[in-house]
């Protein structure tokens, strides 16, 4: 019996012991809980005075700024929103990027070919003057004839809402002969009923590529048809543009522009004093399938026209742009995808050439079109992409007193690049073009190593 309460007493002490060791690991857990609930608290509580002396530093800038709207403004309700630059907002930091656009350039042909090349019976024969040549339209530019290495340009754009009511940009190109304004131009941001207006200058919504800067296009240069009616940069000018987005279960997109017409390619600045060009145009856009997108729409450009067509003549009348447009995208992931875009130019002019003394009537009916295919792989960092550029695809009338002038074979050029996009800010290109858009001259098979860089924040580009 002693033994038997011996070993009852044994077990009751050792269930004590170990009933001891459990709560007293409870009670250290519990200890180590408090203690990271602590630690937690204060690193929440170092956040709070941080956000409480942000807010206090933006109430203070929201005065400031308060002070400085007129009063019927003051009235309306007025939030800062921080930036995404310097942790401020974005009225006191504008976006700004930078991007620089070099390149290398080789061909078959000799340097005085290269020199003299023009689209002849569509932009104005060469100058003895390379000023003259290139403020005219001569292609030199665009395509930077010339073997060797190439600065194209770099563009400083800037970007920043005003107040609630407009947002400004801005987009500065600099060469090596300096610089220009070649956007600057004001946005209303808070029209009713899908209404908006811009101000200033800007590039036209006409057209696919018209509203694209030269670093955003999917080759070197623009297509013939662009280079041939407007010009290697497009139409960019000064006036004012109203938009219309009807609440509609597709997008549609009204435009009707106005401008001074400055543009020697189509209009000319000295075809009227005032405004004596302007624009409308529709686009709109389709999703089907879950992958798949068609963007189409069609444009109208017209105005006065005064422009010089040969060395010492000018034409005088009036100019009209038409402008049709395609594009399909098919986009699995943002790694992999697939893009046929074209558009379809038609060109009609009617007037009088002047030459000195003399003045003969001139008509001239011209058309062209592009169409490219690019295909998006590896990791979304690498393009590849074909292009065919062709004039006179339909019209090719050029009458002088009625009388058909024929300048030869119909223009045209085929292209292929390959592109690789180390991130979003790096762009390498290699193109070859195989052109014979200048008819009678040799065919220029010409190869261009392009490196575009960009810095700074960027406002995202159409889709």
């Amino acid at each position: 019996m002693k033994k038997l309460f011996s070993v009852v007493l044994l077990l009751y002490c050792f269930s004590l012991f170990s009933q001891t060791n459990d709560l007293e690991e409870r009670i250290n857990k519990l200890e180590e809980t408090l203690l990271n609930q602590s630690k937690t608290i204060q690193e929440q509580q170092k956040i709070i005075d941080e956000l409480k002396s942000e807010i206090e530093a933006m109430k203070l800038v929201e005065e400031s700024v308060k002070k400085e709207i007129p009063p019927i403004q003051e009235k309306e309700e007025f939030t800062l929103k921080p930036g995404a630059l310097f942790g401020s907002s974005t009225l006191m930091n504008p976006n700004i990027s930078v991007v620089v656009d070099t390149s290398a350039y080789t061909s078959n042909l000799t340097k005085e070919e290269l020199e003299h090349r023009y689209l002849l019976g569509f932009l104005p024969s060469p100058h003895n003057h390379e000023e003259d040549r290139l403020e005219h339209g001569h292609l030199d530019e665009e395509e930077g004839y010339g073997k060797g290495f190439h600065f194209n340009y770099a563009e400083l754009y800037l970007y920043a809402p005003v107040d609630p009511y407009f947002n400004l940009y801005t987009v500065i190109p600099f060469s090596e002969d300096g610089s220009e304004v070649e956007e600057a131009y004001f946005v209303t941001t808070s029209l009713p009923y899908g209404f908006q207006i811009k101000g200033g200058k800007f590039k036209s919504g006409i057209g696919r590529l018209n509203s694209q800067h030269a670093h955003n296009w999917d080759f070197y240069d623009a297509p013939l048809p662009y280079t041939a009616f407007l010009g290697g940069e497009g139409m960019s000018d000064k006036g004012a543009s109203v938009n219309y987005l009807p609440s509609l279960p597709f997008y549609l997109n009204l435009g009707a522009e106005i401008f001074q017409g400055e543009n020697e390619i189509l209009f000319g600045k000295e075809a009227k004093n005032g405004p004596h060009a302007y624009s409308l145009y529709a686009k709109t856009s389709f999703d089907f399938g879950s992958h798949s997108t068609i963007l189409t729409g069609i444009s109208i450009l017209k105005g006065n026209t005064y422009t010089q067509i040969g060395e010492d003549s000018y034409f005088d009348g009036k100019s009209s742009l038409y402008d049709f447009e395609f594009t399909y995208k098919w986009k699995k992931s943002k790694y992999k995808g697939f893009t046929l875009q074209s558009e379809y130019l038609c060109r009609k002019q009617k007037g009088s050439l002047d030459n000195e003394n003399l003045s003969d009537s001139l008509r001239r009916v011209q058309d062209g079109f592009y169409i490219q295919a690019l295909y998006l792989f590896g990791n979304g960092r690498w393009r590849v992409g074909t292009r065919y550029d062709r004039l006179n695809l339909f019209k090719d009338s050029y009458k002088l007193n009625d009388e058909d002038i024929y300048f030869g074979k119909d223009p045209y050029r085929l292209s292929a690049m390959v592109e690789y996009n180390p991130t979003e800010f790096t762009r390498i290109r290699l193109q070859y073009n195989h052109d014979k858009s200048y008819r009678v001259q040799k065919t220029n098979k010409e190869f261009v190593l392009q490196f575009i860089f960009g810095i700074g924040a960027h406002a995202a580009h159409a889709f």
